[in-house]
C-alpha cells in the first residue's frame, strides 16, 4: 500500500508494448507515483496483487485467450484493498457500466492523454469515482431496476442479520467513497474481518456488490446518508 506518499499502481493488460509505456509514464511521475509490477494474464493478476499490495490496479477488458477480467473482477477485489481502473479500447457503455457494477472505480479509454489517465489515477485513489455524470447515473439506475425486480426479502432475512453486520451496513453506506482499508479502520477491525461481514451480508440480502448493498440499504432504511 501507499508508502510516503506514492501511489502503488499494478498494471494488467495483455499487450507488452502499451503495459512498458503505461509503466514509463507512471514511473515518469515519482515520487507522486509508480508502477509496483505489469501481468499480461490473469495468474500473473492475482499473484502480483497480494505480492505488491497495489493501490490502484489498471485492468484492460480484455486479457487474451478468451478471457475477460469483469469475470475475475469481484474476486480480485476480495482479494486485495485496491481500487480497479478499467483501461480499455471499448466503447460500449453498457460494457463500462457493469464494470463498475462490478467494482470497478472508473473507466479510462486507451485513447485517452497522459494527462487524463494520470489524474484518473489520483482522483480515484483520493476516494473518487472516474465516470461521467450520465454514466454514473446509469449505473444507479441499473443497480435500482434490478433490486426492484428480485421478491422483498422476507422480514426475517434482514433478522438475520447480526449486530456487527448491521454497522458494517451503516458504514459502508456512510463512508461511500472510502476504502475497505479506511471503513475497516472505522470499525476497528481488519479488512478480513471487514470483507468476511461483507461477504455474509451479500448472500443474506441477495446483493452483490457494494454498490448494490449502498442502495439496498438506503431503500430498506438499513442506513441513511450522513
Amino acid at each position: 500500500m501507499t508508502t510516503n506518499g506514492t501511489i502503488r499502481v499494478l498494471l494488467v493488460d495483455d499487450h507488452k508494448s502499451f503495459l512498458w509505456g503505461l509503466g514509463k509514464l507512471i514511473d515518469g511521475e515519482r515520487p507522486r507515483m509508480e508502477a509496483v509490477g505489469a501481468a499480461s494474464n490473469r495468474a500473473d493478476a492475482f499473484t502480483l496483487a497480494l505480492e505488491k499490495r497495489p493501490d490502484i490496479i489498471l485492468l484492460d477488458l480484455d486479457l487474451g485467450d478468451n478471457v475477460k477480467s469483469l469475470d475475475f473482477l469481484p474476486d480480485l477485489l476480495r482479494e486485495v484493498d485496491a481500487h480497479v481502473i478499467i483501461l480499455t479500447g471499448v466503447r460500449e457503455r453498457d460494457v463500462h457500466d457493469v464494470a463498475v457494477e462490478r467494482g470497478a472505480r472508473g473507466v479510462i479509454l486507451k485513447d485517452e492523454s497522459a494527462e487524463v489517465i494520470l489524474k484518473a489515477i489520483e482522483k480515484v485513489h483520493g476516494g473518487e469515482y472516474w465516470l461521467d455524470r450520465a454514466a454514473a447515473g446509469r449505473v444507479i439506475e441499473r443497480s435500482r431496476a434490478a433490486s426492484q425486480k428480485k421478491d422483498a426479502p422476507a422480514p426475517d432475512v434482514i433478522d438475520e442479520l447480526t449486530p456487527a453486520e448491521l454497522r458494517v451496513i451503516e458504514e459502508v453506506v456512510r463512508e461511500a467513497s472510502s476504502t475497505s482499508r479506511q471503513i475497516a479502520d472505522g470499525l476497528n477491525m481488519s479488512v478480513k474481518t471487514l470483507n468476511n461481514h461483507l461477504t455474509s451480508v451479500y448472500s443474506k440480502l441477495g446483493v452483490k456488490n457494494r454498490l448494490e448493498l449502498f442502495i439496498y440499504a438506503l431503500k430498506r432504511g438499513l442506513a441513511k446518508l450522513p
